[in-house]
């Protein structure tokens, strides 16, 4: 950088008649560059949402966990002064838009997008200093005054669509718990026939049953983990192939959709089985049979198929797994309709359990 300005490679772009830049920014630099405005400021004053500190150490741990294939994308900023582009000149030809990016030092920076990069960034540089030579991209635009930069955040943020819930499991695969649900509907015959594996809900016209998503939640019941804390050892993985095989073992109504022999509409239409409030239910009661001494989960599991799960049968569902005779797959109706499980196998309620199973039969 030369003495009172910033200088960076760049490349000139154009969008909605504006020039732009896109340039390589060391990450050393990040922290130095773009300044956080004031969480004082009332928010008309504001170009950026508050920053949410709580997401930065997951964010930071990211970055320091995976030194050899994180991935971060551009960041957005606005500059408030006039600068320089000096097209690059190769063997006496000028070249239109590659060249340098020369800012004044005294420009302000506002990020548009990336604020919460920006801060993990400087938080992994504090545990990993020699991450400061790495780059990340960032897109400049003129803005003087800052006039626009409100819009260009909402603008920015407006059509941001996040996968869904089990597209994000699908693609995760530093994640232990993901790859098991995605081996999980490989290699059980019933779920692999009748898993959506990118869609978190099922439409009426789907010859799918289930859903990754719904899978990974029950598995994650099953062995009591976490969203933060997903080890998982062999003897889980094993535990967690065997519960869901002897479950899809015994539900004939599933067994009797893989092989077409009855639609999947129907049986969303016509069971409670039928939907991810089951499976999540299902993870539950394996984790407490799991847990059980002198109870053997595949002896119970025969049982499951016993159980009348028609929505029809509403002195048993509604209120419970339902609600208007319409599916709930909230944490009071999956409690309740785990309640029920355990009931069946005579196996104790949790204190939490045993408190919202008597605030459902004080209503009943």
């Amino acid at each position: 950088m030369s003495t009172g300005e910033y200088s960076f490679s760049a490349i000139k772009g154009r969008q909605a008649g504006r020039e732009f830049y896109i340039s390589m920014c060391p990450l050393k630099i990040v922290p130095r560059l773009f300044l956080f405005q004031t969480e004082d400021l009332p928010p008309e004053l504001r170009s950026q949402r508050v920053l949410n500190k709580a997401r930065i150490p997951e964010i930071s741990r990211y970055i320091t966990s995976n030194r050899e294939n994180y991935i971060f994308s551009a960041i957005t900023a606005s500059i408030d002064r006039q600068v320089i582009f000096e097209r690059l000149v190769v063997d006496g030809i000028e070249l239109e838009d590659i060249g340098k990016l020369r800012i004044p030092l005294d420009a302000r920076f506002v990020l548009n997008d990336g604020q919460h990069r920006r801060a993990a960034i400087e938080e992994a540089l504090k545990e990993q200093p020699d991450l400061g030579d790495e780059t990340i991209s960032v897109v400049f635009f003129i803005d003087k005054g800052l006039k626009h930069s409100q819009q260009m955040f909402a603008d920015l943020n407006k059509h941001a669509l996040r996968p869904s819930k089990s597209t994000g499991i699908l693609f995760d695969h530093r994640d232990p718990l993901s790859s098991l649900a995605c081996e999980i509907v490989e290699k059980i015959p019933v779920f692999r026939n009748l898993t959506e594996m990118e869609k978190t809900s099922i439409s009426n016209r789907s010859t799918k049953l289930f859903t990754l998503s719904a899978i990974y939640q029950g598995t994650l019941c099953l062995l009591r983990k976490t969203e933060k804390s997903k080890a998982i050892t062999d003897a889980e993985m094993n535990v967690a192939f065997d519960f869901w095989s002897c479950v899809t073992e015994n539900m004939r109504d599933w067994k009797l959709a893989a092989t077409k022999g009855i639609s999947t509409h129907e049986l969303r239409m016509d069971y409670v089985h039928a939907h991810a409030l089951a499976l999540h239910a299902f993870g539950k009661l394996g984790a407490t049979l799991l847990s059980t001494p002198g109870r053997n989960f595949k002896d119970d599991i025969k049982r499951l198929d016993d159980i009348d799960w028609a929505r029809k049968n509403r002195a048993l569902w509604e209120g419970r797994a339902m609600h208007n005779g319409k599916i709930s797959k909230s944490h009071t109706c999956v409690t309740l309709t785990t309640n029920y499980l355990k009931s069946y196998f005579g196996l104790p309620l949790s204190p939490e359990e045993a408190e919202i199973e008597q605030a459902f039969l004080r209503k009943v």
